[in-house]
């Protein structure tokens, strides 16, 4: 297969996983629905902090992708992380 074609599967997993991990955290320790969540992290700034605890399936996707000697798209969910490293970044700087 391409070789860029790899790393687009694995950015697209990367944030795929990345969703899903919010998604998880939120319904696993919040006591309020999705909308009220992300609402009250908009309110309280802790937007970053929800996206880094969402962040933490790509490691599982990163491993596994790596396991199964798929190097590219290895890179590409890595590429999709640093994304979501700099998303975290501009909500702490702004």
């Amino acid at each position: 297969m391409n070789r860029n074609k790899e790393i687009a599967i694995g950015f697209v997993v990367g944030v795929i996983a990345n969703a899903i991990g919010v998604l998880l955290y939120i319904l696993l320790f919040s006591d309020m629905g999705i909308v009220e969540t992300y609402q009250a992290a908009v309110q309280e700034d802790h937007v970053g902090s929800l996206l880094a605890l969402g962040a933490i399936l790509n490691l599982v996707a990163f491993f596994g992708f790596l396991k199964l000697r798929r190097d590219y798209r290895a890179r590409g969910v890595l590429m999709a992380t640093v994304l979501t490293a700099l998303i975290i970044l501009y909500y702490k700087v702004v």
